[in-house]
């Protein structure tokens, strides 16, 4: 075994019992398990919204991007402060709402917010489904991390099986904890190896930064300014608004286990403050990114390997080891909030269990089935949702406009219909673009296709609004199984 391979194991294995170690015993409660009793401080909070700033497609993805497409990559960098501007005041808010109103996912918001449990269950089904491509590439990626760094493909496979059993061992025994406790080393790790990175790979190939800028401007200067093609102005612009819509109004399920387990709405603005800076070092993978331009054969494993290609160029074996563990935290970690976002949803918004227990055994068989099948699927079908996964995003953007109106005092849409209609809608859109021309995307001229189907989602939505009152529709009462509401100004 390689010491590339060697340190990779030990890195996964200490990953997986950080998670274990979440809790001494297994959770008692739906809530207990979900959002950890509502009382993680500012730290673990911190760690558990900035984890989803690196996943696999952050790491791999934003350094082929940048290969591939030169500084439109840049378009990553001002979305997540913009966010987090927003979600300074959105993220307390819905937290207030969740505390007193006792909200576990985003399916329990939609449900209560609009009075119709079926609202909430369309929003989780929808969530399910969408974020279990994402949760396939985040297990693939891991795959090929491993198969990239060592060379061996039956390596990577090896590690896609054992990394999945590990995430759902930590998963099913700690919860949103064990997420918590392996996040901790995730970052840490993270913070250590871009740094590393930053350092080693433009000396090793170009000389320092400064080299690779000047090589840059010498050999491709098309890769230095937007250009027409795939990676346009217009593709720029539109998928930074789509991406930066979708993290303000926490449209991605598993970004809300984070936000409700708080103790309190202070640790949420401090987050809200300095996670955009930690943010920025997403510059660094772009930077391996730029310096691959200049070096032959740097994407010989395509765009997405350009990163470990150099890595394994520039350092020694063990020290890969380190970077591919880092890699595979991106991957492990998110993996885990994912399908606790997603099995919370099935157990609470989907079969809607009566009792702790039925709850408990809904949500633990959900974390087992979709982990399986994101594994299976990255096993046998590699690329069977290569398509769907262009869904994941521009699909769950769809619910920004609900979760907006939900959170103004008097909201333009406030009935449960308007709403699912113009989601309904909006998704209508985004797949029919995605894959009407004979299964490939409609030609939209690089307009990102989540933005379009938000226009087609608010028009149908106020039409349908209008249609209900002109009807003279009462807004419908709100749910019974949640808690009384406190009067919560937006």
């Amino acid at each position: 075994m390689s010491a590339t391979l060697t340190v990779s194991v030990v890195g996964m294995l200490v990953i997986a019992a950080l998670g274990v170690l979440g809790r001494r015993k297994p959770a008692a409660s739906l809530e207990e398990w979900t959002v950890g009793g509502r009382r993680f401080g500012a730290v673990t909070t911190w760690f558990l919204q900035a984890g989803e700033v690196y996943t696999t497609f952050t790491f791999l993805g934003l350094a082929g991007l940048a290969y591939a497409s030169g500084v439109g990559v840049a378009y990553a960098l001002p979305y997540l402060p913009l966010a987090y501007v927003g979600l300074y005041v959105i993220a307390p808010l819905v937290w207030r709402l969740g505390r007193d109103r006792g909200y576990l996912t985003q399916g329990d918001f939609f449900a209560d917010r609009y009075g119709s449990q079926a609202l909430g269950t369309l929003t989780a089904v929808l969530g399910v489904l969408f974020l279990l491509p994402y949760l396939q590439l985040q297990i693939t990626g891991l795959g090929l991390v491993v198969e990239l760094a060592t060379g061996n493909s039956g390596s990577g496979t090896a590690s896609m099986i054992a990394a999945s059993v590990l995430i759902t061992a930590f998963v099913l025994w700690s919860g949103i904890g064990g997420v918590a406790r392996a996040a901790y080393l995730k970052d840490a790790l993270m913070v250590l190896v871009l740094v590393v990175l930053a350092v080693a790979i433009p000396v090793h190939f170009a000389g320092g930064i400064g080299d690779v800028s000047r090589q840059l401007a010498d050999t491709h200067a098309a890769k230095l300014s937007i250009h027409d093609g795939p990676f346009d102005r217009t593709w720029f612009f539109t998928s930074m608004v789509t991406s930066l819509l979708s993290v303000m109004f926490m449209t991605m399920p598993q970004s809300w286990p984070a936000v409700l387990s708080a103790k309190d709405e202070k640790a949420l603005r401090h987050n809200s403050i300095w996670i955009p800076f930690y943010s920025a070092s997403q510059a660094i993978p772009m930077l391996v990114g730029f310096t691959g331009i200049l070096v032959a054969g740097a994407a010989s494993g395509g765009p997405n390997g350009v990163l470990l290609h150099l890595t394994n160029g520039a350092l020694p074996g063990w020290l890969v080891g380190v970077v591919v563990t880092a890699a595979a935290a991106c991957a492990m970690v998110p993996s885990a909030g994912i399908v606790l976002g997603m099995s919370s949803m099935v157990a609470r918004n989907v079969v809607r269990t009566r009792t702790e227990r039925s709850g408990l055994l809904v949500n633990h068989a959900t974390v087992i089935g979709a982990v399986a099948l994101a594994l299976v699927l990255g096993i046998k079908r590699p690329d069977a949702l290569t398509n769907l996964l262009l869904l994941t995003y521009a699909g769950l953007a769809q619910l920004a406009p609900g979760l907006l109106y939900a959170l103004k005092g008097h909201r333009p849409l406030a009935r449960a219909w308007s709403v699912a209609a113009g989601i309904i809608a909006g998704e209508a859109v985004v797949i029919w673009l995605t894959f009407g021309n004979d299964g490939h995307a409609v030609d939209v001229g690089h307009v990102n296709v989540g933005l379009i189907g938000i226009g087609v989602n608010l028009a149908v939505g106020i039409l349908v609004e209008v249609v209900f009152r002109l009807a003279g529709s009462a807004r419908p009462e709100a749910p019974a199984t949640m808690r009384p509401v406190k009067e919560t100004a937006a």
